[in-house]
């Protein structure tokens, strides 16, 4: 008579069973490639646009690393030279792709070009 109320967990297991994690992804294997995009207005626009949806709010409006969301380290000073001196384009792209330390990569949502236009975007950062 108990029998059921014993099988019944063990179908539920068996028709829906416990989710994996999924293993992060490793960084795409750019190594020193040079950025493939030429940039225009318009595409420097969308990126700047997109800093500001998804970016802004850590890296901060200008870049400063002042953003509302209070982090521990803070990010980078983006409009700092000497802050991404050390960086390639194609290490900036793998970082904005899948992401670094509390920072989510944008890699599953985003085209390549848009990455790449953001690489671009945030070098400009600096210059301002």
């Amino acid at each position: 008579m108990l029998k059921p109320f014993f099988a019944l967990p063990a179908l539920v297991v068996l028709a829906f069973p416990p989710q994996q994690p999924v293993p992060a992804t490793p960084a795409p294997a750019t190594g020193n490639m040079a950025n493939p995009v030429k940039p225009t207005a318009e595409s420097q626009a969308k990126a700047k646009k997109m800093y500001g949806y998804d970016c802004a709010m850590c890296h901060g409006p200008t870049g400063d690393g002042k953003g509302d969301i209070a982090m521990k380290p803070a990010p980078k000073d983006l409009t700092d030279p000497s802050s991404l001196k050390d960086m390639s384009d194609a290490d900036l792209f793998a970082i904005i792709k899948t992401g670094k330390g509390q920072m989510p990569g944008d890699g599953d949502r985003l085209k390549d070009d848009d990455l790449w236009n953001m690489v671009i975007y945030v070098r400009s950062l600096a210059k301002k």
